[in-house]
């Protein structure tokens, strides 16, 4: 297997990741990028860089005998002006803010593209795992009603018609109402938003009303920060009252799978996998 180069930043999905190839013995080196990677990642063999310091970055994964990338985990917006980039990097980065202005994924692609002229494959979390994606069907015991079904279509209309603009890849219907689409904040500021709405537009606890929806931008760099669920957002759709979660099969991923069916379980909340538009 060739040695994987993680370029880590912040939430669970790295730490998965290295846990698998720990299991699966495939070689790895985490690159941490500094104020995002977690502590989880500290006993793996790699290095710690800055947001803006490339040449630090393909040096370390060059020397450690790199051949593939997987870019995972949280990393949010920088203030370009703020960063302390290396040379490399000064010369990437006004392709990549300008990239910015264009939305997320518009940046995402280029630095993509930075990684691929070097020589690396570029591999998405879902290629490394091919567990962690969200399967047609449901996942776990609850059964979405057949409202539930018609707010979880409205969704992922929704969620993807904020994808085509690159604006976030999320949102909330509840009695076909939109409650909410997700920006810059995150799903879980989303959520959190909608757990504060009056109580005639939400469920409640055990009674569920509504359905997150999370899909892939339709422009989007697939290997690189699909839309992704855990716990947090398990515990976040009950508080908000809301009856379950949809995603598109393939273009999902979960974190943490036992953990989260036994918490969406345990709290009422369905999983729901519909296959993508052709």
């Amino acid at each position: 297997m060739q040695k994987l180069g993680l370029i880590a930043g912040g939430g669970g999905l790295p730490v998965e990741i290295a846990r698998h190839c720990e299991r699966s013995g495939r070689p790895l080196f985490v690159i941490r990028l500094k104020g995002f990677a977690g502590e989880g990642l500290g006993d793996y063999a790699g290095a710690e860089v800055g947001l803006a310091e490339l040449g630090k970055c393909l040096k370390a994964l060059k020397r450690a005998g790199c051949r593939s990338i997987c870019l995972a985990g949280e990393v949010a917006r920088p203030d370009f002006a703020s960063l302390m980039p290396d040379l490399r990097g000064l010369m990437l980065l006004p392709k990549v803010a300008a990239a910015a202005r264009q939305g997320d994924d518009a940046m995402l692609r280029v630095l993509v593209g930075a990684f691929e002229k070097e020589g690396f494959a570029v591999e998405g979390a879902h290629e490394v795992m091919d567990d962690l994606s969200l399967p047609a069907g449901l996942l776990g015991r609850r059964e979405p009603s057949a409202e539930d079904r018609a707010d979880a279509g409205r969704a992922l209309e929704v969620a993807r018609a904020i994808g085509r603009l690159d604006v976030g890849q999320a949102a909330v219907v509840a009695q076909g109402l939109v409650l909410a689409v997700e920006a810059q904040e995150g799903t879980d500021a989303m959520l959190a938003r909608v757990a504060g709405l009056p109580a005639h537009l939400r469920g409640r606890a055990g009674a569920g009303l509504g359905v997150l929806a999370k899909a892939p931008k339709p422009i989007q760099e697939t290997r690189v920060d699909l839309p992704t669920i855990g716990l947090a957002t398990v515990q976040g759709v009950a508080r908000a009252g809301l009856a379950g979660i949809v995603g598109e099969a393939g273009g999902l991923l979960v974190l943490d799978r036992e953990a989260v069916i036994a918490l969406a379980d345990e709290l009422g909340v369905f999983i729901l996998g519909v296959e993508p538009p052709p």
